[in-house]
Parts: C-alpha cells; sequence; structure tokens
C-alpha cells in the first residue's frame, strides 16, 4: 500500500514538473500561432483561364490546363492546349519544372463556402485572400506517396512559396481536415485543422501526417537551438504548423535574406 502511495506522488510530482517546463505564450504569440499561413490548397485546375507550363529544359508554354492525372491526388500528367495554336499535349510531371495554373471557379466557391460556414473555426486565416485570383504554383517533386512506395515524379503545390526558403510544405490532396462541432440547427464550430502535409527539408520530401509530428520534430527544427528553446514539442500543438514553420523560418535565416 505505502509503495502505491509513492508511485502516485511520484507520477503527480512528474506532471508538475512536466507541466511546469512547458514554455508560456501571451495571448498575442497564441494569436499568431493559431493562425493559418500556408495557402489554401485546391485540386481542380481552372480549364479556361491561361496556364503557365515551364519545362525541364527551359522552354515555356501558355495555354489551357484541359484535365489532369493524378494519382493518390498529386498530378503524374498535364492534358495542355496551346493558347495560339489550340494544339494539345500531354506532358507527364517527369518532363515539366513548374507551373502556374488556376484552381477551379467551383472549387473555390466551395471552399469559400466552408470557411463562412464554420463559425469560429479551429484556425484563423492569415490575411491572404482565399478568393484571390493569383495563379497557383506548383512544382516537380520527386517523392513516396504516403511513404509507401517507389519514389515517382508529380507536381505538387507548393502552399509556403513566401517562406519556403528552408522548409517546403507541399498539399496532401487527401488529407483529413478535423470536423468540429454543431448545436442543434446553428452552423459548426471549430474543424477545419488539415491532418497531413507533404514536407520538404534539403534533400528529404516525406508524408507528414499529425500522428508523426513528434518524431520528425527535431529533424524539421532541431538544428536551430532558439526556436526550440521558443517552441520545444512539449509546448506546441499540431495545429500551429503554418505558424512554426514561418517562425523558423524567419530565425534561421540571415537577417538581409528574410
Amino acid at each position: 500500500m505505502k509503495l502505491k502511495f509513492l508511485s502516485i506522488v511520484f507520477m503527480i510530482a512528474c506532471g508538475f514538473v512536466s507541466a511546469q517546463d512547458k514554455v508560456k505564450y501571451s495571448d498575442e504569440e497564441k494569436d499568431m500561432l493559431k493562425t493559418y499561413y500556408f495557402n489554401e490548397g485546391f485540386d481542380q485546375p481552372a480549364t479556361k483561364k491561361v496556364s503557365t507550363v515551364i519545362m525541364k529544359d527551359g522552354s515555356e508554354h501558355k495555354g489551357y490546363c484541359k484535365g489532369v492525372v493524378t494519382k493518390k491526388g498529386q498530378i503524374a500528367q498535364i492534358v495542355f492546349k496551346d493558347s495560339v495554336t489550340d494544339k494539345k499535349e500531354t506532358y507527364d510531371a517527369s518532363q515539366i519544372a513548374e507551373a502556374y495554373l488556376y484552381a477551379s471557379g467551383w472549387e473555390k466557391f466551395g471552399k469559400v463556402s466552408q470557411k463562412f460556414s464554420n463559425f469560429g473555426m479551429g484556425r484563423r486565416n492569415s490575411t491572404k485572400k482565399l478568393t484571390s485570383n493569383d495563379q497557383i504554383y506548383f512544382v516537380n517533386q520527386k517523392v513516396s506517396l504516403k511513404n509507401k512506395k517507389d519514389e515517382k515524379e508529380f507536381l505538387m503545390q507548393l502552399i509556403n512559396p513566401e517562406f519556403s526558403q528552408i522548409i517546403s510544405v507541399y498539399h496532401d490532396p487527401f488529407a483529413k481536415e478535423s470536423s468540429g462541432f454543431k448545436m442543434g440547427p446553428g452552423p459548426t464550430i471549430g474543424g477545419g485543422v488539415v491532418k497531413s502535409y507533404y514536407v520538404q527539408k534539403g534533400d528529404k520530401v516525406f508524408w507528414l501526417p499529425k500522428s508523426d509530428f513528434e518524431e520528425n520534430y527535431e529533424f524539421l527544427f532541431g538544428d536551430n537551438a532558439e526556436f526550440m528553446a521558443k517552441y520545444p514539442y512539449k509546448s506546441i500543438n499540431w495545429d500551429w504548423f503554418s505558424a512554426l514553420v514561418l517562425e523558423y523560418t524567419k530565425m534561421s535565416m540571415p537577417k538581409d535574406q528574410e
């Protein structure tokens, strides 16, 4: 009985120490960390807006993306119609270096509607407008989808182009989102937190689901001691991932290159 009592006291003490070790953040810092800084991910390209495809040989083509062939949501081929000659070509992702496409209007409308219907969303959007007409940037990457099979080349949407100098984050078209909850006939409260991305640091490109965040935290951020002291894993949430990548980039880049 005495041993059991001491064990309980020890566990309570450990929990207290662990809680004491957690970093405290101000309300302003929490607001920043809860903000979603990645671009919205889109899966359906618009077919009636002039897009741009840049090939690995340096040639550039402007035209209409008439369709895509995908594998687990990632673009493996683009059916492209030249805006001058009207000639259709099918380009493999392995031929393309990068592409600038537009989101389908219906998909964009659906995402906007979803965000407005989620009262008190699980994430706060940054100042970027979801309804922006800006082109969406895709880049060729060689990756093992879901970390399971041989690596192949795909065109993947880069969702942090403004702060991808060290860590690049790509849209996972199959990513699940937290659903939030409803109270009676009212709007959904919470939800909208993306649960997986593809991530690149150095030469390594891998699928990062929420469940693998802890084991990859050191790889992603561990080379910056200042960042790790300010944002140790035990003090952060997965929901803050975009803000953490942004903060790590700011703290790791030379001041004249930020």
